[in-house]
C-alpha cells in the first residue's frame, strides 16, 4: 500500500496508491515544462485516517525538486498541506 505510482503524461498525470477500484489519487496537469498545477486529490473511505493524502502531496514535492519544476497549489487539500509545511515553499509557486 505504501507504493506510490506515477503516470505521466504530455499534458499532465497523477500519483496514486492502493488497490485498483479503490485507488487514492492525486492529479496535475502541466503548464509549463518547469510548472505543474496540483488540482484534486481524492481519497477512498477505507484509507482516511491514514496520511495517504499527505503521502501524495511529499511526493508532489520530492517530484518536483527531483524534476526542477515549480507546484501551484489549486487543490484545497494539496494548499492546506503546503500551508502545513513551509519547508515545501520551494517548490511552491503563487
Amino acid at each position: 500500500m505504501d507504493e506510490i505510482r506515477s503516470e505521466d503524461g504530455p499534458k499532465g498525470g497523477r500519483y496514486v496508491m492502493g488497490m485498483p477500484g479503490q485507488e487514492a489519487v492525486m492529479t496535475f496537469s502541466r503548464a509549463s515544462p518547469r510548472l505543474i498545477i496540483v488540482d484534486h486529490t481524492e481519497v477512498p473511505d477505507i484509507y482516511r485516517g491514514q496520511g495517504i493524502g499527505t503521502k501524495l502531496s511529499a511526493h508532489a514535492i520530492a517530484a518536483a525538486r527531483e524534476g526542477g519544476w515549480k507546484i501551484i497549489p489549486l487543490c484545497p487539500f494539496f494548499k492546506a498541506q503546503v500551508a502545513r509545511h513551509p519547508e515545501w515553499s520551494d517548490v511552491i509557486s503563487g
